[in-house]
């Protein structure tokens, strides 16, 4: 019995710590079992919460999913912790099960109220004084790198508001920069995400908890601005690809990359190198109405959309699969063109502001 609880307390005190290296410490987007089960379990909890509401009830639920992930890790790291030497110091010593547990979290939280003379267990309390509070100073160190890159990414996103509406959705970006003759701005927005998406690519594959962080307004989504950014993009490439600037071409690379990158990190399966003509769940019809909407605006496309088709069709299927399974686990706003949900709730359209131009004097008055 001695033996057994040696080991399970070694592998216990082997696994918080690789999840705690893996997690905070090493720049490179480790998977860790304990955090990836504990957002699962979470998500579903506060699911709950939501069990026949819309879309802004599961938003109101979800929302405090990432502070319950961070201060969950932290509770879960101690309490692993105090479980792995609680199990050896009873495995190392004549102790009790409760006379142990008692020293390890005394040793574990710098209590110091329940330590003996015992010199063969000096050590495995002093290793325990010491797990305390390096893994509270570094989960304190943690926070925040990732409110700045929460503040860098939610910056972009509040700011592609005015050009594609709350949801966010690509034809309705091209179509208010052609309604007030600002599509010459459109090169700078494709700028600012293409460095955005490098950013998210980086801190979001290194700190998967980012993805549960949702933005101050229900209808804005990271996810959903960035799609919509990629599918604009796409679209202007397939339509006028004459006039298209290079930065919709470059923006398209920066964000598949970027979503690549997220996608590897939380185990998302996805093609690297699909077909041109491979499936999407995205259907010509709606694309082609999403055109005819464009036309209405005075945007002048070079191609048909039945020529434009292939050419947008070959874009997307870059994107589509892994940004749909994001969005699905991430229950973002069910934007149109962003697949389905975990939950039930109708696509959500962006509303353009009312044209409050003044109106020119009939002539002759």
């Amino acid at each position: 019995m001695l033996w057994i609880s040696g080991v399970a307390g070694g592998l216990v005190l082997l696994l918080v710590l690789s999840s705690i290296l893996r997690t905070l410490v090493v720049p490179r987007g480790l998977y860790s079992v304990l955090v990836f089960r504990l957002w699962w379990l979470l998500r579903r909890l506060l699911r709950l919460a939501a069990p026949s509401g819309g879309y802004r009830a599961v938003d109101r639920a979800q929302t405090w999913l990432a502070p319950l992930i961070l201060i969950g890790m932290l509770a879960t790291w101690l309490g692993g912790a105090l479980i792995g030497y609680g199990l050896l110091l009873y495995a190392l010593s004549p102790l009790s099960w409760t006379t142990a547990f008692r020293e390890a979290g005394s040793s574990l939280f710098t209590l110091g109220f329940a330590s003996g003379a015992r010199i063969s267990l000096s050590a495995l309390d002093f290793v325990a004084a010491a797990t305390g509070p390096v893994v509270i100073a570094l989960q304190i160190a943690y926070l925040p790198t990732l409110y700045a890159a929460y503040n860098r990414r939610e910056l972009e996103v509040t700011l592609l508001q005015s050009r594609a509406g709350e949801p966010a959705w690509g034809p309705e970006i091209l179509a208010r920069q052609w309604l007030v003759d600002t599509e010459t701005a459109l090169p700078e927005l494709y700028r600012s995400w293409e460095r955005l998406a490098a950013d998210m690519g980086e801190s979001h594959s290194t700190y998967p908890v980012l993805l549960a962080f949702r933005s101050p307004r229900p209808y804005r989504n990271w996810l959903v601005g960035l799609v919509a950014v990629m599918d604009a993009a796409a679209m202007q490439l397939a339509l006028t690809p004459r006039i298209a600037p290079p930065e919709a071409r470059l923006v398209l690379r920066a964000g598949f990359t970027a979503l690549r990158d997220i996608a590897r990190s939380v185990h998302v399966r996805f093609d690297a190198d699909p077909a041109p003509d491979a499936p999407i769940k995205l259907t010509f019809a709606e694309f082609e109405e999403a055109v005819a909407m464009l036309e209405r605006t005075d945007f002048r496309a070079e191609r048909s959309p039945r020529e434009a088709w292939p050419h947008f069709h070959g874009w997307r299927v870059n994107y589509e699969a892994i940004a749909h399974e994001l969005c699905r686990r991430c229950d973002a706003v069910p934007a149109p063109w962003t697949g389905p949900r975990d939950f039930r709730a109708a696509s959500v359209s962006p509303q353009r502001p009312a044209d409050r131009r003044p109106q020119s004097p009939a002539a002759g008055q």
